[in-house]
């Protein structure tokens, strides 16, 4: 089975209070392998990347109405006139609330949403076929 990558560059800003933001540079992954998750690695000043990996329906939801709890939050907004998607990420190294323009990630999330369209997700893991396999045997 050939798998699909969408990858995206973009700037995010992380707030650190409402009067300031610093930019983050991050690139949005989406691997049809790995139907149900989308990677952001957000490149900062440490000697690594950092990654975050979540569900993809909750970025889709996260455009449009706020949803998630505990690790990750998505929710839109409107920040100096625009459409922002704002996200809190919350780990045991600390929190985080990062902004992004809305219309490049409902763009790279179109794209992934066309490579795996929603409720086909489990086809993409071939897990019919392995079992088929194994119960041929």
């Amino acid at each position: 089975m050939r798998h699909t990558v969408v990858e995206r560059e973009l700037e995010l800003r992380l707030v650190l209070s409402p009067e300031r933001s610093v930019p983050v540079p991050a690139r949005l992954g989406y691997h049809s392998d790995d139907p149900y998750a989308v990677h952001v690695t957000f490149h900062i000043t440490s000697e690594r990347p950092v990654h975050w990996t979540f569900s993809r329906d909750l970025l889709v939801e996260g455009v449009f109405r706020p949803c998630g709890h505990g690790d990750v939050r998505v929710w839109p907004t409107k920040s100096e006139g625009r459409s922002v998607v704002l996200m809190a990420l919350s780990s045991p190294d600390g929190d985080a609330l990062l902004e992004t323009p809305a219309a490049p990630v409902s763009a790279w999330l179109e794209r992934t949403l066309r490579v795996v369209p929603p409720g086909t997700e489990g086809e993409q893991l071939g897990i019919d076929d392995a079992l088929d396999e194994l119960l041929a045997r």
